[in-house]
């Protein structure tokens, strides 16, 4: 399997540093999570390809730092926003390539938003045609606070776009959004493309893999029957741990 850590786990540690602490550790995969708009200039990439080529890593995604202005970049009702949200998009889809990751993971719209699912998956499929263009796809997150966070969204996305609907898994937020992880899983595992890993318990909903009370060898037999053959990536929040070599000996433990 490919399970590997994101640079968010390490927040707020500067990207660079999060990926080379990574590295260090022998983590082999892992999403990077951008932090601001200067660590899109090119330097800053070359710098991130340096890193990852010198460790071996493989980047399997990337991640906005707009990610929560995509409610109001990408799905409101004023289209000159959205195309400017597109040619960011189309910036990201860029330097996803530039590091060999396939995907890019959007927050999307919030439950407020100005569109219909129908608006919804039209502005989605435009992002999709512009990544494209650098054989990068957006998969949609199960965000909680978001409206990928209900399960009747994410089967009108499948209804409406079929094949064409590609989700991001994350464990945490489906909990958040009042979910069991594995009955997601199970209903959506032909549109997931990739996963977000945490583990949890009764008083905490964020926690590092094998320090809760989640069945991971069961999810794990659960999405390879299913088909899939994406990544597995630990992305925890700050809370979760008091030094990163606790992130790394959780990997440690879960790969083995």
């Amino acid at each position: 399997m490919n399970i590997g850590v994101s640079t968010a786990s390490l927040y707020p540690l500067e990207t660079e540093l999060a990926l080379k602490k990574i590295g260090e550790a022998g983590v082999e995969n892992t999403e990077i999570f951008f932090n601001c708009e200067s660590e899109l200039k090119p330097a800053f990439i070359d710098m991130l390809i340096d890193i990852k080529d010198e460790y071996g890593i493989n980047v399997t995604s990337i991640h906005p730092t707009c990610s929560l202005a995509e409610s109001f970049l990408l799905f409101s009702e004023y289209d000159r926003r959205f195309y400017e949200g597109l040619q960011k998009f189309a910036r990201y889809s860029e330097i996803a390539a530039q590091l060999g990751a396939k995907y890019i993971i959007m927050h999307g719209g919030k439950n407020n938003g100005l569109t219909t699912d129908e608006e919804y998956c039209e502005r989605y499929m435009q992002l999709n045609s512009e990544t494209l263009k650098n054989g990068v796809y957006v998969l949609q997150e199960n965000v909680a606070n978001f409206r990928a966070k209900d399960r009747e969204f994410l089967r009108s996305m499948c209804d409406i776009l079929g094949d064409d609907a590609r989700f991001c898994f994350d464990i945490k937020q489906a909990v958040r959004a009042g979910y069991d992880p594995f009955s997601i899983a199970d209903e959506f595992a032909p549109h997931i493309k990739h996963c977000h890993i945490s583990d949890h318990s009764v008083s905490s909903d964020c926690l590092l893999p094998l320090s809760g009370g989640f069945d991971f060898k069961a999810f794990f037999d659960l999405m390879t029957e299913k088909g899939y053959n994406g990544a597995y990536i630990i992305e925890v929040y700050k809370n979760a741990y008091k030094c990163y070599d606790e992130i790394f000996a959780s990997f440690e433990k879960i790969l083995y």
